[in-house]
């Protein structure tokens, strides 16, 4: 990242902001597609995780999928997770960038004082509008990598929207909206102000996490490994902080779908986040809330990392074109 960046803002359109923004989702969706079906099979058992469960450890559940339903499936719901990906990277590092440029020309003393605060905001603005408009994808996605792929359910992407929508309605894509705004938005916040605080003022500061060569307008940026590292970062304490809604919003978005996941074992019915919240607790104990961290942490480390890295990466090489 940049640590000057006011000098460079107005160089950088929203355009290539989403270029940018678009091409991060999509790399790093397809790199961590498998985390996210194993978390996602996690967060669904309600089984203890032990053996004779379904799915035990990420190896043990790794290899039973691939046995079962073959390597494809760890990539189960790619289509419409590339287009979460690429629509939720553009309209969230466009919105985000937008509003840092307008805090920059309104009232640089006040942005560069109270930065990490409004890097928070901006962050948690933006994911969730980007949130609102890209949420039918990861409904759909769900749906796909919870069904048992010896007994299809859906077609493919455009089957399960259609078929969703007939017999659940319209409304059944934003199953799960109300705790997924409870977590995106203190995440992408907590994750856009952890990844500037190391990338702008800590990271760039050491002369091994700085690029060798530095811009026509004299600023300092943080290496690729750098990036790496304050995004990685910046991942563990975000999802860390915000897991339990996670696990909430899978069980919401299989509402209605219970029957075609039995071979899973036991199903939850519940009609709401806080009914939701209290079977979990209830049957499955406290730390239920956190099944699937495991793959969920190494998702989250990964595709934070890659996220930010290669959206900075993108960045740099479009205003170096410009230039």
């Amino acid at each position: 990242m940049v640590l000057a960046i006011h000098n460079i803002k107005s160089n950088f359109s929203l355009y290539q902001t989403a270029i940018a923004g678009g091409a991060a989702g999509a790399f790093t969706r397809a790199v961590a597609q498998p985390l996210d079906v194993l978390k996602i099979r996690f967060q669904l058992q309600l089984e203890p995780l032990k053996n004779g469960s379904k799915y035990s450890s990420i190896m043990q559940a790794t290899t039973s999928i691939i046995k079962e339903e073959g390597i494809g499936a760890l990539w189960s719901g790619h289509i419409p997770a590339q287009f979460l990906s690429i629509t939720f990277g553009v309209i969230q590092f466009s919105t985000f960038e937008k509003l840092t440029y307008m805090y920059q020309r309104s009232d640089p003393q006040y942005y560069n004082i109270h930065k990490h605060w409004i890097n928070f905001v901006n962050g948690a603005v933006a994911a969730a509008v980007a949130t609102v408009v890209s949420y039918p994808f990861d409904t759909v996605r769900t749906r796909l990598i919870a069904e048992e792929k010896r007994h299809k359910v859906y077609k493919g992407f455009f089957d399960a929207s259609a078929t969703m929508i007939r017999q659940e309605g319209f409304t059944a894509l934003f199953k799960g909206l109300v705790p997924t705004l409870g977590q995106i938005a203190p995440n992408a916040g907590i994750q856009f102000a952890v990844y500037k605080l190391f990338s702008n003022n800590i990271l760039n500061r050491i002369k091994f996490f700085q690029r060798s060569d530095v811009d026509m307008f004299r600023t300092i940026e943080t290496s690729l490994l750098g990036n790496l590292l304050a995004g990685s970062l910046a991942g563990l304490v975000a999802k860390t902080a915000i897991y339990p809604f996670d696990l909430v919003k899978k069980r919401l978005q299989i509402q209605g779908f219970q029957q075609h996941r039995k071979c899973f074992g036991r199903q939850m019915y519940c009609n709401g986040v806080m009914h939701c919240v209290k079977l979990t607790i209830t049957e499955e104990g406290f730390l239920a809330l956190y099944k699937g961290y495991g793959p969920s942490m190494l998702k989250a480390v990964l595709t934070s990392a890659l996220h930010f890295a290669v959206y900075d990466e993108i960045k740099s090489l479009l205003l170096k074109i410009h230039q």
